[in-house]
């Protein structure tokens, strides 16, 4: 069963690994409307247009990583590792895959990426304004300290509840 992303869902499928952001091969074949095995195949066959910084196959580790992170079930059941691909290395994929549809949707996925690097921008310049006006109201005294641990705590996203496992469970 073929599944589908919808442009909306792009950013769902970004993730970050090894300080990187991220589309895994699986997604990113299917948002360029083909097969994992051919887009990789298609990589593999241009091995010299996806250096270290555009594109790498993850480890055990990894996986074992993003398990955790994203409490998925068990590992991926494929014979192979799966290839990460950075915002350069999807564009370089759908250059590589020369379909009308790869290349629509490499436009999208570098859009999203650039969404995601705006939103964290934006975050590093509130933090440096909350910075800047935290020093000058303490030159005037400590009474709004308390105001400024609360925008703090505010900024910072709220910790994931822990997700009760699907299943029976025995009491």
């Amino acid at each position: 069963m073929k599944r589908k992303l919808a442009l909306i869902d792009i950013p769902s499928v970004i993730h970050t690994i090894r300080g990187q952001r991220v589309i895994l091969d699986a997604d990113l074949a299917v948002l360029y409307g083909v097969s994992t095995k051919a887009l990789n195949q298609a990589v593999k066959r241009n091995r010299e247009r996806f250096p270290e910084a555009f594109a790498f196959q993850l480890s055990g580790n990894d996986i074992d990583a993003m398990r955790s992170q994203f409490v998925t079930a068990s590992r991926r059941n494929v014979r192979y590792l799966p290839f990460a691909f950075t915002e350069h290395g999807a564009l370089m994929a759908a250059n590589v895959l020369h379909s009308k549809q790869a290349v629509k949707m490499s436009i999208a996925i570098v859009e999203a990426f650039v969404l995601l690097r705006k939103m964290a921008l934006s975050l590093e310049d509130l933090t440096r304004k909350v910075n800047e006006l935290e020093k000058g109201f303490l030159q005037h005294g400590h009474q709004f300290e308390a105001v400024f641990e609360a925008i703090r705590q505010l900024m910072v996203p709220p910790p994931e509840k822990p997700r009760r496992k699907i299943g029976f469970h025995p009491t």
